[in-house]
């Protein structure tokens, strides 16, 4: 089973419209509620490739009960410590017209200091009965920028991977906490880190740096550019094919975290997962909706993705008997 932890979901209201036009009355759009957050969307990707998992975040008043509602409609299995204050909501508007999108976000909630224990008390039974657990998304506040970390110590107490996919504040702590994977994308990293990025070397670096603190592997993704990774301390980049037709770019970055822990929970190898979870991005990107891929569809997308060695090559021995 999979875990996957969210820390800052919101409500999104999606409207579309058949045109928009700025400065005017803009009539009969037509209303859709959906749940947003980083780990919540990896938890409704995996769910749609049949793999068995649990989302805990953290919700609160009126917009929380009706997150629980659509939750239960997609049919996501899901716990919650509650907050008193409303949890966020966000307003995605949409122009059929021009297909152009635009989004406006709440501000992040205060979490009370018996909120944040309440939920590391929580998280730590239940990590137990995980064998991935996915850290993903960023922190509402300073009072809980220490959760993933913590959450990252437990796994290793407890022997489960953790997977660090989230940015802010929180990402040096954990980054030294040493997660079994991390995926960031390259603004992430240079926002977050103040670390330049632009590079070959400078991201093989940063890869050296991650596996010197502890990390297996590595993804650094930077929209339609080159994806870069690590397994262990080999580096690897990975092109693929031009996106045409792009809708929604949200949440392709969380599709591409799924693909991993796709990968991980069903023993495919480096190559394949990372092939898996770039094709799962850019599907991602072709789809007005989050993270709501399902198998049939992902089968039938036509995207080539290319594994390339960079650097310290890896030696294939042969075995078979003379």
């Amino acid at each position: 089973m999979v875990l996957t932890v969210t820390l800052n979901p919101l409500l999104e209201r999606r409207m579309s419209f058949s045109e928009i036009v700025l400065g005017k009355e803009n009539r009969n759009g037509k209303e859709i509620l959906k749940v947003g957050g980083k780990g919540i969307n990896v938890s409704r990707q995996l769910n749609r490739l049949g793999v068995d998992t649990v989302a805990f975040t953290i919700l609160g008043g009126e917009n929380g009960k009706i997150i629980k509602e659509l939750l239960f409609k997609e049919n996501i299995k899901n716990t919650s410590v509650r907050t008193k204050l409303e949890t966020r909501e966000s307003f995605i508007i949409k122009d059929d017209k021009t297909r152009a999108i635009t989004s406006y976000f709440g501000e992040n909630k205060i979490l009370e200091t018996e909120e944040v224990e309440e939920f590391k008390q929580k998280l730590e039974k239940i990590i137990q009965n995980c064998e991935i657990v996915v850290f993903s998304g960023s922190s509402p506040c300073p009072a809980a920028d220490s959760i993933f970390p913590y959450g990252i110590e437990l796994a290793k107490k407890h022997d489960k991977i953790s997977v660090c996919d989230t940015y802010g504040s929180a990402l040096a702590a954990c980054i030294e906490k040493g997660p079994t994977v991390i995926h960031n994308n390259v603004e992430e990293i240079e926002n977050s880190l103040g670390k330049k990025l632009a590079s070959e070397k400078e991201i093989t670096d940063f890869l050296k740096y991650l596996y010197s603190k502890g990390v297996k592997q590595s993804f650094i993704t930077n929209g339609a550019k080159q994806t870069y990774a690590s397994n262990f301390d080999f580096h690897y980049q990975i092109t693929g094919d031009e996106l045409k037709d792009v809708c929604d770019s949200t949440g392709s970055g969380d599709a591409f975290t799924s693909g991993i822990v796709y990968g991980l929970e069903n023993d495919l190898t480096f190559k394949e997962t990372v092939v898996l979870a770039a094709k799962l991005g850019a599907a991602n990107a072709k789809s007005f909706e989050a993270c709501n891929i399902a198998q049939e569809e992902l089968d039938g997308f036509a995207y080539n993705a290319k594994v390339l060695e960079i650097g310290k090559k890896m030696k294939i021995l042969d075995v078979t008997p003379t």
